[in-house]
């Protein structure tokens, strides 16, 4: 029998607890403890009251937790002792076909995993997708695991068995995150396309897509059918190789809601980078064009044609367009084969003039404002077993290059006392970048972040003090001025270590990058949309780069983040969505449709 949000909410805590058996496998306090947070608006919410339960309870009740689980194709499974859950969720990742050789893998690995750590490997072997993760996969993310610290390990056992336990709510409660599951489809799919071939990830199929290269060019053409075929009103690639999609509104004079994101990648990336924030508007347009729905206002998705600056030396080329700050310069960029990016857009059949490129700007009385979906990139939403959160502002940034200049000497007779040693000067720094960006983590605005990313002595010898080195600054916080202080109390540090050393420096501004705060109303209406599918809206910055940074210079802007898996890797293959979490992101995204529309009826 189907289970519904109104049993469950009108149920005695027996009760309550019988309904949701085996959910969490052999701990039935789990419910006990949520029973208290009826009523229960939402499965979203559910889940998210169930998870919150674990995360405070404390490092006893969580090992029990994590000890109650069998291992993979182990001892329970073999002697049938697994609960019908257990064995379903086994039997769908096909560990119950398992190889001779597979079979002692895992078996060697469980062992080694709990000598390592005492309690079993945990992992929702039905995967993101929920139709079950292949036996290799199992295996390759076992033996990663296997070298993780344990503190982590146990937390990412925990964060496995809140999505075992999702997948078996959607069960339980006949719920299919359809358009969750679209998205995540139409992400693996556009992955199929790469400029690298398997063989050079060693087999794997990497994901490597950068501006106006065949795979780029068959992104741009998959997603122009796919919008062609979710209903909107015109496609069209523009000057510059943005997939533009308009879904016109209810009167032709309505202005638009603007959104997208990028669906280039960096170099051996990840899936939904970028690409997640031009499906989830292409499910809510699909949605509307099924129900044959208008709207007060029009809705254009752009996929932006590139932002990571992967293959020429300029990023938000795709972006840049519409707001009229595309440099003529970079069409005399060249790429490491020496090709220019006049000659790519020639190629591609782009015009490559700056006439075309700049009839591309958008006209800000037109539109209502820009908004941006986008995966977290970082691990804070996932340790809070958060699902969405809210960006309030995208992070300002100055960047640095620097060399410190000492003196070259022998490493044997030079005393300690006398050195003009530049390496040493740099790690001086490095450790105090990394002190005073902590400063910054009770701020009220939101943390700093500080990274010297490359160091290099030119010339290097074992045997010899190192007389120059070279380094880079990475400095972020959520404004200006709390960016203008960490930089002014590192740049005042550098100048205090090479005095007290005798050395000299240079040190080079390279880029410096306003803060692009979320403006109020917008962020209002994603706090609003997060709280409608039942999660608590949770704030926090962007510390990377979007192209609602680019957009910010001619329209109000706002970002929703969706929590990525393992520790909310990106820029990297391990980078991973559920297609759960890409549901609540369609639904949030419907929700503020809503709220305009009301909005824009009423006025």
């Amino acid at each position: 029998m189907t289970l519904t949000l109104d049993q469950l909410n009108v149920a005695d805590q027996t009760a309550f607890v019988a309904l949701l058996d085996g959910v969490y496998e052999h701990s039935p306090w789990i419910a006990e403890a949520a029973w208290a947070q009826r009523p229960f608006r939402t499965l979203a919410q559910l889940k998210y009251a169930l998870a919150q339960v674990v995360r405070h309870a404390g490092r006893d009740l969580q090992l029990g937790l994590i000890r109650a689980h069998p291992e993979l194709a182990g001892k329970a499974a073999i002697a049938g002792e697994l609960t019908a859950e257990s064995t379903n969720e086994q039997s769908k990742a096909g560990l119950t076909h398992c190889t001779a050789e597979e079979f002692a893998q895992l078996q060697q690995l469980n062992s080694d995993y709990n000598a390592r750590f005492g309690w079993p490997f945990i992992l929702a072997v039905r995967g993101p997708r929920g139709l079950g993760l292949s036996r290799s996969q199992i295996i390759e993310t076992f033996s990663r695991r296997l070298h993780n610290h344990a503190d982590f390990e146990l937390a990412e056992c925990l964060r496995n068995i809140h999505r075992i336990a999702e997948i078996r709510l959607n069960d339980k409660f006949d719920h299919t995150p359809a358009a969750g599951q679209q998205v995540w489809d139409w992400a693996e799919t556009l992955a199929a396309h790469s400029d690298d071939a398997p063989e050079a990830a060693g087999g794997r199929q990497p994901l490597t897509v950068t501006y106006l290269t065949p795979a780029h060019r068959t992104c741009a053409q998959q997603l122009q059918t796919w919008m062609k075929a979710c209903g909107f009103d015109e496609v069209r690639l523009d000057a510059v190789g943005n997939v533009v999609g308009r879904y016109h509104a209810a009167t032709a004079s309505a202005p638009y809601l603007l959104t997208g994101s990028h669906y280039d990648t960096v170099r051996d990336g990840g899936k939904y980078d970028g690409r997640l924030g031009i499906f989830v508007p292409m499910a809510c347009v699909k949605a509307l064009h099924e129900s044959c729905k208008r709207l007060p206002f029009g809705i254009e998705v752009v996929g932006f044609a590139e932002e990571e600056g992967q293959r020429y030396a300029a990023t938000f080329l795709g972006s840049s367009a519409l707001v009229g700050d595309f440099n003529p310069y970079w069409l005399d960029q060249s790429d490491a084969n020496g090709i220019t990016l006049r000659q790519a857009m020639d190629g591609a059949g782009l015009p490559a003039t700056m006439e075309a490129i700049d009839a591309e700007k958008r006209a800000p009385a037109d539109y209502l404002g820009f908004i941006e979906v986008h995966i977290e990139q970082g691990p804070v939403l996932d340790e809070l077993d958060m699902p969405l959160g809210v960006v309030t502002s995208i992070n300002g940034s100055a960047r640095y290059t620097g060399e410190v200049i000492g003196l070259a000497s022998h490493a044997g007779t030079t005393p300690m006392d006398r050195r003009k040693d530049a390496a040493a000067a740099v790690a001086e720094l490095v450790l105090y970048v990394e002190q005073r960006a902590a400063q910054d983590l009770s701020s009220p605005i939101g943390p700093s972040v500080g990274t010297v990313g490359v160091v290099h002595v030119p010339h290097g010898s074992i045997n010899v003090v190192p007389g120059r080195c070279q380094f880079t600054l990475d400095l972020r916080a959520p404004n200006d001025q709390q960016r203008d202080a960490l930089a002014a109390d590192v740049l005042a540090r550098l100048q205090t270590i090479c005095a007290r050393r005798g050395l000299q420096y240079t040190l080079v501004n390279s880029l410096t990058a306003p803060a692009a705060p979320s403006a109020a109303p917008w962020l209002a209406r994603w706090q609003q949309a997060v709280e409608a599918v039942g999660l608590p809206p949770y704030r926090l910055p962007s510390g990377a780069g979007h192209d609602a940074m680019k957009l910010h210079q001619a329209f109000p802007q706002a970002m929703l983040f969706v929590r990525g898996g393992n520790a909310g890797i990106s820029h990297n293959p391990l980078e991973t969505i559920t297609c759960d979490d890409a549901q609540l992101c369609v639904e949030a995204f419907q929700h503020v449709i809503q709220q305009l529309e009301s909005e824009l009826s009423a006025s």
